[in-house]
């Protein structure tokens, strides 16, 4: 039995589950209001309907009500005030418990140079506002239905024609998988490589740690390749048994060293040989400084190199919008592995952003961001050279950090961080960049992975200070 009572407020109770338990009427309206004031469907303080209009709703006997009312106000579930009706009780609730988190939360300081972050207040709100108008005006009702897991093709057709043009992508819209960023992008490839018997993946020696926890969801193991001035040992992937591959060819994450040509050609010959997969993640790949930009590995095999590519860098990362771009016979079983995690991505945002593109709009922002790292890069490594001449700086060339190599008999990285946490700045160090699959680090000076997009321009240059600082002691 069941209906909506109309008098002080409507509410809905379902009198079928404690009927189907054998409950008498009485003790069945009982059950269904104790259960909705405990699950807090009724929130303390609901008045509930007057026990002649509950009973004429519920097709019952005004006592019958009345009798519930007043068994659960015994037991405390319902509080009758005079001239105010029956309410829900006032309860307590179980304090919350603070389980340790499995991933650290983001450093609360007053000067974050982390690595891996844009400066925010950068993106582009008026362009993306008209983009958003112009998308909308001309999208198609269907747009907003479900749709294609590969996502959009208006948005996959221009990142066609722009990868192409700017990091010499050869692909075609059918072969391009639009996902939640470049997280969720390597999670559906380790998926579908594990479908296909692939049970481990060769990472860089140093990189980004929540990569590893991704390969590791997916259940791959990983295998360390060292790095040298020329870039990871690609020459070495023979002897890893890995059968893929992750590489951040273009501007190696942290070093920043591109990767020479000689090991991209092994790297290839290697997916060739074996039938492995390069995993190629060019996550800053916009933002070159002092020298020519650096093509897509993909290029030189769409059929052995997946392609990663994301707007966390060039827009911002709240977007959550990346891309892969798929060897032929990868595209089904990654989509697959989307349609499994969620679908599809968001429609309204990979509309806009087709737009943009093809507006010319994120051309002109690139641009932008791309003066204003600049600047950033050249005002950081101008007060190290003023003020702490003795620190090296590498990794200058692209991105949006640099590594600080400390000088012989400097504080230890452990020490570093607690006195970066006293003078208010938050960073990396380089053994927090290093695979867990790497063999122990030999004796060597300290380094610092510092990223210098983050901080709003008002706070830079205090950034700045602090850190010099901190390399001074």
């Amino acid at each position: 039995m069941e209906s909506w009572a109309t008098s002080g407020g409507d509410l809905h109770l379902d009198l079928s589950a404690g009927r189907a338990r054998g409950l008498g009427l009485r003790a069945a309206l009982e059950d269904a209001l104790r259960t909705a004031a405990r699950d807090g469907r009724f929130a303390p303080g609901t008045r509930l309907p007057s026990s002649r209009a509950l009973s004429g709703d519920l097709g019952l006997a005004r006592n019958t009500v009345a009798e519930a009312y007043a068994q659960l106000a015994a037991e405390g579930w319902l509080t009758a005030r005079q001239g105010s009706g029956t309410v829900v009780a006032e309860r307590g609730t179980p304090a919350a418990v603070t389980a340790p988190l499995a991933y650290p939360s983001r450093p609360v300081a007053r000067y974050d140079l982390t690595s891996g972050r844009p400066d925010v207040s950068l993106f582009p709100r008026s362009a993306w506002l008209a983009a958003a108008r112009r998308a909308l005006t001309v999208a198609p009702h269907e747009a907003l239905s479900y749709s294609d897991p590969r996502g959009r093709i208006e948005l996959r057709r221009a990142l066609a024609e722009y990868l192409a043009r700017v990091r010499g992508v050869r692909t075609d819209p059918e072969r391009i998988l639009i996902c939640a960023g470049y997280t969720q992008g390597l999670r559906l490839v380790c998926g579908a490589l594990g479908a296909q018997g692939v049970r481990s993946v060769a990472v860089e020696e140093y990189g980004l740690p929540p990569q590893q926890r991704v390969i590791a969801a997916a259940g791959l193991s990983t295998v360390a390749l060292p790095l040298d001035g020329d870039g990871a040992r690609t020459d070495l992937l023979a002897g890893t048994g890995a059968g893929a591959v992750v590489l951040t060819s273009a501007h190696q994450f942290p070093t920043g060293v591109a990767l020479r040509a000689a090991r991209r050609s092994a790297a290839v010959a290697w997916a060739r040989e074996t039938g492995g997969l390069i995993i190629e993640d060019d996550y800053d790949g916009e933002f070159r400084y002092d020298r020519q930009p650096v093509g897509a590995m993909q290029a030189l095999d769409p059929e052995r190199v997946v392609y990663a590519g994301t707007t966390s860098k060039s827009l911002a990362p709240g977007l959550r919008l990346g891309w892969l771009v798929l060897p032929a016979a990868l595209v089904e079983p990654a989509v697959r592995q989307k349609e499994l995690a969620d679908g599809q991505s968001g429609v309204l945002e990979q509309l806009t952003l087709a737009e943009l593109i093809t507006s010319g709009g994120l051309d002109r922002h690139v641009r932008r961001c791309r003066s204003h790292y600049r600047r950033r890069r050249d005002r950081l490594v101008a007060a190290l050279a003023e003020r702490a001449p003795q620190v090296e700086v590498a990794g200058l060339a692209a991105g949006l950090h640099a590594v600080l190599r400390l000088p012989p008999g400097s504080l230890g990285e452990d020490e570093l961080l607690r006195q970066a946490d006293w003078l208010g700045l938050a960073l990396h160090t380089m053994s927090f960049c290093r695979a867990d699959s790497a063999p122990p680090l030999p004796d060597a000076p300290p380094a610092l992975v510092i990223g210098y997009g983050t901080p709003p321009e008002r706070d830079f240059a205090g950034a700045l200070d602090a850190l010099c600082t901190l390399v001074r002691l």
